[in-house]
């Protein structure tokens, strides 16, 4: 299995847990990872950011949704 091969089972490992702390610390890793060419890194890092801010999107539209369903028909007290 090439190196590229491995970093993207760990990205794909990392969107799987759906914890931003790992995805942030594995673009951390990625940054400094010279076994990988410019591109290589590139297109791995831009798959754990998408995901972080869909993640983020997500959380906020569930948000909404919540106080939507508490506050229908009146406010909260």
């Amino acid at each position: 299995m090439s190196h590229l091969d491995e970093v993207s089972l760990q990205v794909d490992a990392a969107i799987a847990t759906g914890s931003i702390t790992t995805m942030n610390e594995l673009l951390v890793v990625l940054s400094d990872d010279a076994e990988l060419s410019r591109e290589e890194r590139f297109t791995q890092q831009q798959r754990l950011r998408t995901t972080i801010a869909h993640h983020g999107r997500h959380q906020k539209e569930a948000e909404e949704a919540r106080l939507e369903s508490l506050t229908k028909g009146g406010s909260i007290l």
